[in-house]
């Protein structure tokens, strides 16, 4: 059984896993997204369809809090297709905490119309239908996504993801170099989205806006992989 709350799948029972899913997964939505998925481990990210992915939630605590916005930008490492972005606003099933409308921006009046997450599920599973996910921070979309899906037809929405913060961390947190000089004092290298954009001479997008962190983080990782890696790089070397 895979745990993203103990992070520790290795991306070899990434394969077995979807291809269990696909095979047993009850709710036609869910069954039609795990049969599309063809990506394997040895495929390179140069020929991966992507799609980057960033929620904004009531708080920090899947079991707790709530999607408030989903935000989608489909994208390869050559282009961005953000003509093609998808954004949702979404009703949550608990109330707003005043900390969340102050860090997102997003209000009770925002969400008065805005659906539940099931009346919007075939659209979203249709944008990140044969696409890799991208995301900043792992422990939020996937997560999230899945304990709302979980919450509504009973059964989870789990993917391999390639997290962006941890291709940071491998580089500036996981090193000997980077320990080492955290046992010498120094503070650890900062690698939130703004801060890594920044290493990469990328501009400052306004930040906590599902679209903009998902245009932001598709942009922090064509650079990661022109400066870190290469499209030869095969998925199964970057999967979370």
């Amino acid at each position: 059984m895979l745990s993203w709350r103990r992070n520790t799948t290795p991306a070899t029972q990434w394969p077995a896993y979807l291809a269990d899913r696909a095979r047993q997964a009850r709710d036609p939505r869910l069954q039609r997204y795990f049969q599309g998925w063809d990506l394997t481990p040895n495929t390179p990210i140069g020929e991966a369809p992507l799609v980057a992915l960033d929620m904004e939630t009531t708080g920090l605590d899947p079991d707790r809090h709530a999607i408030v916005s989903i935000g989608l930008v489909p994208f390869d490492l050559q282009r961005i297709r953000l003509p093609d972005r998808r954004h949702w606003l979404l009703q949550p099933p608990r109330p707003l905490l005043s900390e969340s409308i102050t860090l997102h921006g997003i209000t009770h009046s925002d969400l008065a119309n805005a659906p539940d997450l099931s009346e919007v599920l075939d659209e979203l599973l249709e944008a990140l239908a044969g696409r890799q996910p991208v995301v900043h921070y792992r422990n939020i979309e996937r997560p999230f996504l899945d304990t709302a899906v979980r919450a509504r037809v009973g059964e989870g929405l789990l993917f391999p993801v390639i997290d962006t913060m941890e291709l940071e961390a491998r580089r500036h947190r996981q090193s000997g170099w980077s320990r080492l000089k955290r046992f010498l004092g120094q503070k650890p290298v900062p690698i939130r989205l703004h801060d890594s954009r920044l290493r990469y001479g990328l501009p400052a997008y306004h930040s906590h806006h599902a679209v903009n962190d998902a245009l932001a983080t598709a942009e922090l990782f064509q650079a990661q992989i022109s400066r870190l890696y290469s499209p030869e790089t095969p998925l199964g070397q970057l999967w979370c």
